[in-house]
Order: structure tokens, then C-alpha cells, then sequence
């Protein structure tokens, strides 16, 4: 027999199918790495993803319906190349062994409470939310060969490739928040003034926040989690996000006039939602620009100092919406004090 290596779409099956046919899915073929890599929680988040609508990426299946071989160790029609442990958790959760995470949020209906059901919970209080699942539609691909190495080569391919990162997610979801994350990401502000890479979407990263707090009307957290929600979430809200965005952009051209091009404060990206935030609310302050490099003196020679301490404390955070709020009253209590802040006139943020 000729040598065969031919990769298809599998024809469209879903969860309740596959689940159906376990038994006749290989797991452990000699390529695939040993279960268990993924938590309980792991697993459950996965879960939330497909009651949410989530898409997720491609199984790889070696298909053996056509023609067995050598290659077919365990007997069975079909076995795992990439997928193992997503196949594995939606197994777990249909056999009762794996609840769903406390803080998931059924986003087509926020009074639905889903935190720590299985599967039998759910077929007994929320079937239809159970039917989704089943009938969710995986996108699998079909490998039909002959070939070990092929099989070996594919799987490393596969699994070689980095994560991809929450900014590179988000820019795929669908909904208009991904559109105005790329046009802010876009503007010469971040083109030409900030000093930090922008290899895998750092800049959308940093624009995504600038839009959640800028609609939000203050500081929130920024965590991945939070982000990636606020994208889910535009698309089953009617709010009008053009004018949150113009607003964003608006600030932006403030900032490149504040800060000017070369300037060290944008080296990196924890501190630009501040700086955003205190441009949006001091932008008539005189001399803005030289006060934010100003602090940065006062910090390094006043590390004793109330404000200087309270600020280094949540520095590492930068993420934390407290981070946000402590940083940004320090720095606006600096620069409304014309950038000689005395430790008795400094007012503790809470």
C-alpha cells in the first residue's frame, strides 16, 4: 500500500455524539502525552466556554474508519492526535465527575445560577442549558495515513506553537469591541510614543483596558478575565460603544502632546491606564508632562514617604483595581500639589 496522508474536516459531529462514541475513541495513542495535565477547574472552565457560545480549536483525529493498520494499536475507529484533554473534560463533566466552577456567569441569562452543577444537576433543573452542550458543534479534522511519522510530526506541530494571548483571542471574537480595540491600538499614540513591543498585541491589550475603564467611568480590574468578559459581554448588551471609543482616542492625542516621543515613562505598559486617567482629568493642569517625570525623582528619592510607600506597595499588582486607585490618587495628590507634596499634606487613598 502507497504511502497516504490526507487531512480533511471530519463530518460535522457534536459533543452528544462524540460522547455517545467514546468508546470507540482512542485516548492514549503512543504520541499523546499522559492525561491529567488539566485541573478540575481547568476542565470546568472549558465547560463554561461552551455553554457561553465559546469557539474553541480544532480536534485532530486519526481516522481509521477507512482502513486499519499498524498504526492502530488499540483497535478502535478513531484516535486522539490533538484534543486529548478537551475530549477529557467534556467526558468528565457528562459523567457527573466534574462541576462547574463557582463564579460562571450564563451569559444569555445573568439570573441563571449554574455554580458547582454536573450534569445530572443540570438535566434535572436547567435541561435545556444540558441540550446545549450536547449539541454543541466541535470542528473536527480527519487524518487518514499510513504514515507513524506523520502522525508524530503533526502532533508536534501542533502542540509546538505558542498559547495564544488574551489581546490575540480578543482581536477573533466577533462583535464590535474587537473593531474599536484595533482602530485605538491603531493610533499614532501607541505607533510612535510608547516604548513597548507590540509583537504579540500588546498594544491591544493596553487599548482593551483603556476602553473598559473608559466605559466603565473608572478604574476596574484589567486581569484577562475581566477583559475578555467585557468583549462577551457587548454582544448581548445594546450600548453604544463608538462614543466610549472617540473618547478614547480623543485622550490619546492629549497624551502624545503630554508625554512627547522618547519619553522614558512609556517603557512599559503597566502604568498607561493611569497616566491615561490622570491626562483625561488634569490635561489643564500647567506643565503636566514634566510633573509625571517629576514623581518619578520624588519616588526615588523619598522612598520613606507616605505617598512613595503606599504607591511602591501596589505597584506589583498593576492589573488590581485597587493598583489603579492607589496609584492615581498618589500621582494626582503630586501633581495638584505642584509636585511638592509634604508627608503632612498627603491624604492616605482607601
Amino acid at each position: 500500500m502507497e504511502n497516504v496522508f490526507v487531512v480533511r474536516p471530519f463530518s460535522t459531529t457534536s459533543i452528544g455524539w462524540w460522547y455517545a462514541e467514546r468508546d470507540q475513541l482512542d485516548l492514549s495513542p503512543p504520541y499523546q502525552r499522559k492525561s491529567g495535565v488539566w485541573t478540575q477547574k481547568d476542565k470546568a472552565y472549558l465547560v463554561d466556554s461552551i455553554i457561553n457560545g465559546y469557539d474553541m480549536p480544532k480536534f485532530y483525529i486519526a481516522d481509521f474508519s477507512y482502513a486499519s493498520g499498524d498504526l492502530n494499536t488499540s483497535g478502535r475507529p478513531y484516535a486522539v492526535i490533538d484534543g486529548r484533554q478537551r475530549f477529557e473534560a467534556i467526558f468528565d463533566f457528562l459523567d457527573g465527575r466534574v462541576p462547574l466552577n463557582s463564579d460562571i456567569r450564563y451569559l444569555a441569562d445573568n439570573s441563571i445560577r449554574l455554580g458547582g452543577m454536573t450534569a445530572r444537576d443540570l438535566e434535572r433543573e436547567h435541561g435545556r442549558i444540558l441540550k446545549r452542550i450536547e449539541s454543541f458543534n466541535l470542528s473536527v479534522m480527519s487524518v487518514i495515513t499510513n504514515q507513524a511519522d506523520r502522525i508524530n510530526d503533526l502532533f508536534v506541530r501542533l502542540n509546538k506553537s505558542k498559547p495564544l494571548t488574551g489581546a490575540e483571542v480578543r482581536s477573533a471574537m466577533s462583535g464590535e469591541i474587537p473593531t474599536y480595540i484595533r482602530t485605538i491600538a491603531a493610533h499614532d499614540f501607541f505607533a510612535r510614543y510608547v516604548g513597548f513591543s507590540n509583537q504579540r498585541k500588546q498594544h491591544e491589550n493596553v487599548a482593551a483596558k483603556l476602553l473598559l475603564i473608559e466605559h466603565r467611568g473608572g478604574f476596574v480590574e484589567t486581569k484577562k478575565t475581566n477583559l475578555d468578559r467585557f468583549v462577551a459581554e457587548a454582544l448581548l448588551t445594546e450600548s453604544e460603544f463608538s462614543y466610549t471609543a472617540s473618547t478614547v482616542q480623543e485622550n490619546l492625542d492629549q497624551m502624545s502632546r503630554v508625554f512627547g516621543q522618547g519619553n522614558a515613562l512609556l517603557r512599559s505598559s503597566g502604568m498607561l491606564p493611569v497616566y491615561y486617567w490622570i491626562v483625561r482629568n488634569h490635561i489643564g493642569v500647567p506643565q503636566l508632562g514634566t510633573l509625571l517625570k517629576d514623581f518619578e525623582r520624588f519616588r526615588a528619592d523619598h522612598v520613606t514617604h507616605p505617598a512613595v510607600v503606599a504607591f511602591n506597595a501596589v505597584s506589583r499588582s498593576t492589573n488590581d483595581e485597587l493598583s489603579y486607585r492607589v496609584r492615581y490618587s498618589v500621582l494626582s495628590q503630586f501633581v495638584e500639589a505642584g509636585g511638592v507634596l509634604d508627608a503632612s499634606d498627603f491624604v492616605m487613598p482607601v
